[in-house]
């Protein structure tokens, strides 16, 4: 059993690191061994391992590196490789991000970099990070900066939060006042351009109407013509197309494809030298609808853990196509059934018109004769015969005015109508729609 010396005392707690700490042979390091450290050193190394907060140290010339419980999550997979690792060593990929505030630290003058934006190789690949951070000189006993003191927050959850919310907002923002399916397409292929960090490519694929084969109707960050984005796929041949869109038709399941530019050959895909590490297809399925009327293509960033937030994100993204789909598709229907009712109001008016004209040609006949008899007087009607006669020309002048009225009607419903008479002006006031009907 090991006894823990005096002059260790300071190391005592500290959780897991303050035991790592203190199972390191310091002496092999340029630190040297713990009885030699400066009292400065001792102090700051107390402080930073009793901290909750996430803190590294960088000390003397060669800048070695100790950390606390909080900070080795953020080392990834350089842990514990990077306990007494030289700091610039270490973070030699954010370099070109935090160099400038470590070397103005070294002179003395503290740092401060909030929400920075950087790439860390710490999980075997360059990921886009972001952190808030200050690099805080330490004086020694000399009185000159013996180390450096960095307390660290990582933003990265925060920042890709934020930057997804925006895409998916100007999506639906945009996509939402289409008008066709084809207008969907279109401005989401331009809106998510802007979002090429979180979608380095993105594909719209739409069913055509004998479901036999789909064609591209938008895309982005994958050049036209490349074997990744040919503009047709045959889905009765899903051996030659690159996406599988015949198994995500049939199981209406999201499909992922590894790694698959090492197949397609190289592409110049998205902001990064490094293409997509992986592609999902996922299915656009509008309400109601008994299989999928497209697929969205959408490639993941090469610089980004693929976890369960992106794969949400993703997830939302082709709902929100989805959603304005299908409002497309409704204003579609809701135009064409507007199309065939003014086509039908067209053809009632007409009908309107022409039998308005034949009713009045034999009912002037009619009325001209029966006119003439009763005001004959020559002629010596009974009076049974001229009663029945004056009943017809009363309701054959009713008939008239009907007929009159309902001519005026198709021309008030035609945009036809001048000087009308009382009735026609309170028709073309009114245009009531249905008033023959109510005859």
């Amino acid at each position: 059993m090991s006894v823990q010396r005096p002059e260790h005392d300071f190391l005592i707690g500290g959780g897991a690191m303050g035991r790592l700490v203190r199972s390191i042979d310091w002496s092999a390091t340029p630190l040297g061994a713990i009885e030699t450290w400066p009292q400065s050193l001792r102090t700051t190394v107390s402080l930073c391992l009793g901290s909750n907060f996430p803190i590294s140290l960088a000390w003397g010339p060669e800048h070695i590196q100790i950390y606390n419980d909080g900070y080795w999550p953020i080392c990834g997979g350089k842990h514990p490789g990077s306990i007494g690792q030289n700091f610039r060593e270490c973070w030699a990929s954010a370099w070109p991000a935090i160099g400038d505030a470590f070397e103005r630290a070294l002179t003395g003058e503290s740092a401060y970099l909030e929400s920075q934006r950087m790439f860390l190789d710490r999980h075997g690949y360059l990921e886009e990070t972001f952190f808030t951070f200050s690099f805080s000189p330490i004086r020694d006993e000399s009185g000159g900066v013996g180390g450096l003191f960095h307390p660290v927050t990582e933003m990265t959850g925060k920042i890709l939060s934020e930057r997804r919310t925006r895409a998916l907002r100007d999506l639906a923002a945009r996509t939402g006042r289409a008008k066709t399916i084809e207008d969907v397409f279109a401005l989401a292929a331009e809106t998510l351009t802007d979002y090429d960090l979180d979608l380095p490519c993105v594909l719209f694929y739409v069913l055509d109407a004998d479901g036999a084969q789909v064609r591209l109707l938008g895309g982005t960050g994958l050049p036209p013509g490349c074997p990744a984005r040919p503009e047709t796929i045959a889905l009765d041949a899903p051996e030659a197309s690159p996406w599988p869109l015949t198994s995500t038709l049939r199981s209406r399941l999201i499909q992922r494809v590894d790694d698959p530019f090492a197949r397609l050959g190289p592409v110049p895909c998205g902001p990064y030298p490094e293409p997509p590490k992986a592609m999902l297809v996922l299915p656009i399925l509008p309400p109601g609808a008994d299989r999928p009327m497209g697929f969205v293509v959408a490639g993941v960033s090469s610089r980004l853990p693929f976890d369960d937030m992106y794969r949400a994100f993703l997830e939302h993204m082709a709902r929100t196509v989805t959603a304005s789909v299908a409002s497309a598709r409704a204003y579609e229907e809701e135009r064409r059934r507007a199309e065939a009712l003014a086509a039908l109001d067209r053809a009632k008016t007409a009908f309107f018109s022409n039998i308005s004209h034949e009713f009045r040609t034999p009912l002037t006949l009619m009325l001209g004769p029966v006119e003439d008899a009763l005001g004959d007087t020559a002629a010596r009607l009974p009076a049974a015969q001229r009663q029945r006669l004056e009943v017809a020309y009363r309701n054959a002048l009713r008939l008239l005015k009907l007929v009159n009225t309902l001519l005026d009607f198709s021309r008030v419903e035609a945009g036809r109508a001048q000087g009308l008479g009382p009735v026609s002006r309170t028709l073309a006031a009114r245009r009531p729609s249905r008033i023959w009907l109510t005859w």
